[in-house]
């Protein structure tokens, strides 16, 4: 049996009808750049977040550029951030020149809200916090925080969506949520997509000016802006999935269910779930010392895997200019040397996850 470790076609066969449906729809309404599909979409993803606004822009990474634009950081500016992100993130906050200050990671890959104190400066403007693999961070305590700091808090949710604390969405705390929706992601376009949300009507207002290329009218410009607008099929196509949203992300926690409850291998630490959060699975992240021969068991049992993530942004060639060295952040460098993402995808079967388990138990 050959097992991916991400199915994106099964998520469309699914509800394959309905999306064929809506990509005629929109290919035959002549109108292909910010038009319903896209209102209609912002609207309902707030409703569903629970925030006030929505504004679609074309991908995740444009998303935390724009937010950290809109909050006014920028050169001598610094933003606090985990270490054990992907990239993205930090290219959000470097990108409008500011500085990304690191911080480790705690027990449930997320921002360790312990650490962040001790990292703030007078030049501190933001905490970037970053739900990974469909985990939610210690949100109490990082408001709490920002809020006696005066600090701007982002959140990135590319791999957050539905994810909840205390009832609460994620994206919905701090300033600006930003999301991803590339086509692995939970909520997944057929290309890329992206949006901010927020609770801030002026920062809604700036964002749709910024996204198109700083005109509120056309050919009237208000601001030096960028092209970053969520065109209209992938607007539809998102619009197609919303609605499944809940139906998703019960069959992801499901898989995990039962990866946690059948998984027995004492050489492989399974991710621990934070108490009164609601986890979406993104990502199953297993962690294992012995790594590279788990990956090179799994794939002789033509199971794939994949490292999310191998190279901690401290460590990367593209920011070897702000003078990290290993051993700066040991627990996200252990982090990068041992985890590993086992398959997790919509329409994933039970014989296919029988099989993922069994082999996980066989490893020797």
């Amino acid at each position: 049996m050959k097992i991916m470790p991400n199915r994106m076609d099964y998520g469309f066969l699914k509800y394959q009808q309905e999306f064929e449906a809506k990509a005629l729809e929109v290919l035959r309404s002549g109108w292909y750049v910010l038009g319903k599909e896209v209102e209609t979409f912002e609207e309902r993803f707030a409703a569903y977040t629970g925030g006030k606004y929505c504004v679609g822009l074309a991908n995740g990474l444009e998303a935390l550029q724009i937010a950290v634009h809109l909050l006014g950081i920028g050169a001598g500016d610094e933003v606090i951030v985990q270490g054990n992100t992907y990239i993205a993130s930090v290219m959000g906050i470097t990108m409008n020149g500011a500085t990304p200050v690191f911080v480790e990671p705690d027990a449930y890959y997320q921002i360790d809200a312990d650490k962040i104190e001790a990292c703030i400066t007078e030049r501190t403007k933001a905490v970037m916090v970053v739900h990974l693999y469909g985990h939610v961070a210690d949100m109490d305590r990082i408001t709490a925080i920002c809020k006696k700091h005066h600090l701007k808090l982002i959140e990135d949710c590319a791999q957050s969506h539905g994810a909840t604390y205390k009832g609460k969405m994620t994206g919905t705390f701090g300033d600006i949520g930003c999301f991803s929706f590339y086509p692995s992601k939970n909520l997944g376009a057929f290309g890329d997509a992206g949006a901010i949300v927020t609770n801030d009507e002026e920062l809604a207002k700036e964002a749709k000016i910024y996204r198109n290329y700083g005109s509120e009218k056309r050919y009237y410009n208000k601001v030096v802006g960028m092209n970053s607008r969520l065109d209209e099929l992938q607007a539809g196509l998102l619009n197609v999935r919303l609605p499944h949203m809940d139906e998703i992300t019960k069959e992801r926690q499901e898989i995990a269910r039962r990866y946690r409850e059948n998984i027995r291998q004492e050489l492989i630490t399974l991710p621990a779930e934070r108490e009164d959060t609601e986890t979406v699975w993104h990502q199953y992240v297993i962690r294992c010392e012995r790594r590279q021969e788990l990956i090179d068991y799994l794939s002789q049992k033509e199971i794939g895997t994949i490292i999310h993530y191998p190279i901690p942004p401290h460590l990367s060639e593209a920011y070897a200019y702000l003078g990290h060295k290993k051993g700066d952040f040991p627990i996200t460098e252990n982090y990068a040397d041992t985890v590993l993402s086992i398959p997790m995808y919509t329409g994933m079967t039970r014989q296919e996850q029988d099989y993922v388990i069994e082999a996980l138990n066989e490893f020797a």
